[in-house]
């Protein structure tokens, strides 16, 4: 009954804190997750010190918080997965692996980005 209702500050404000403590405990608990926060911070200091321009920006972003959502999607689907079985099921790894190489084939655009905008910027800084 509680989806039929229009509209309550109350249901935003428990969406919010559910999403907050997702990712509070992936910050906590997730490696994967931690690695791509640190690759994160790095990337966005060194975006700072080279002056990256606005559309360059809107690249390095849309790559980390792509990579950040999907390595999440990822963490949920493991959960889920397991608490669906216990045992080795060939789907479940499936799922699973499937999941993973999402994140890997983002990430890894996503570092194709970042080269591409930073390299040139890091070799004339460096040389």
């Amino acid at each position: 009954m509680k989806d039929k209702e229009r509209f309550s500050l109350v249901r935003i404000f428990c969406a919010f804190k559910y999403a907050i403590q997702g990712i509070i405990h992936a910050l906590k608990v997730e490696k994967n997750f931690q690695i791509h926060i640190v690759c994160a911070i790095i990337v966005c200091l060194l975006s700072i010190i080279l002056n990256i321009d606005k559309t360059e920006w809107l690249f390095i972003i849309i790559s980390i918080f792509g990579v950040l959502s999907l390595e999440l999607v990822n963490s949920a689907l493991e959960r889920a997965v397991d608490i669906a079985t216990q045992e080795i099921e060939p789907l479940a790894k499936q799922a699973k692996d499937l999941a993973a190489a999402a994140v890997l084939v983002y990430a890894t655009m996503s570092v194709i980005i970042g080269v591409v905008i930073l390299g040139p910027k890091l070799i004339n800084l460096l040389f």
